[in-house]
């Protein structure tokens, strides 16, 4: 099994906006980082070399990002390790805070590419019914301790 990933954002500012600058123009880096992270497998991309332009029926303003990693480990390392982990702390001046759940992760067959469908089935599943072996957060993963470290919800 691999592993599926879903965050979700609701961005402050328009995506052309110059405060979303500092997101805008570190996607293509943080990406491109991501694919060549060990452990990598696939990520969702839409018209241009992101997901910006995609969005989930059930929540059109969020903007997505969803991919597939080999293991849990492997999505950590990448999380926290590279130069995601700047972007990431700088977060709150791009998008609103959540009181919902912005994040899940689900085993998937090698192999296969979930789709929008799925991953806001995933979420909504973890939303309801909190952490299963079918919708998890990191607390779902309590041998990885890195994102409890960062205070990553």
């Amino acid at each position: 099994m691999h592993l599926a990933q879903l965050n979700i954002a609701h961005a402050r500012f328009p995506l052309d906006d110059p405060r979303m600058a500092g997101f805008i123009d570190n996607l293509d880096r943080v990406n491109a980082v991501a694919e060549r992270s060990p452990g990598f497998v696939w990520r969702l991309v839409g018209d241009e070399n992101d997901a910006t332009d995609l969005r989930l029926a059930e929540n059109p303003d969020a903007i997505v990002n969803m991919s597939v990693w080999e293991s849990a480990e492997h999505l950590e390392h990448f999380v926290w390790n590279t130069v995601h982990k700047r972007i990431y702390h700088r977060k709150g001046e791009w998008f609103a805070a959540s009181a919902k759940p912005y994040f899940v992760m689900w085993p998937v067959p090698v192999g296969h590419r979930p789709d929008l469908a799925e991953a806001a089935g995933r979420l909504d599943h973890f939303e309801r019914h909190g952490s299963s072996d079918h919708a998890f957060g990191w607390e779902g993963l309590p041998h990885l301790k890195r994102w409890m470290e960062e205070r990553c919800a």
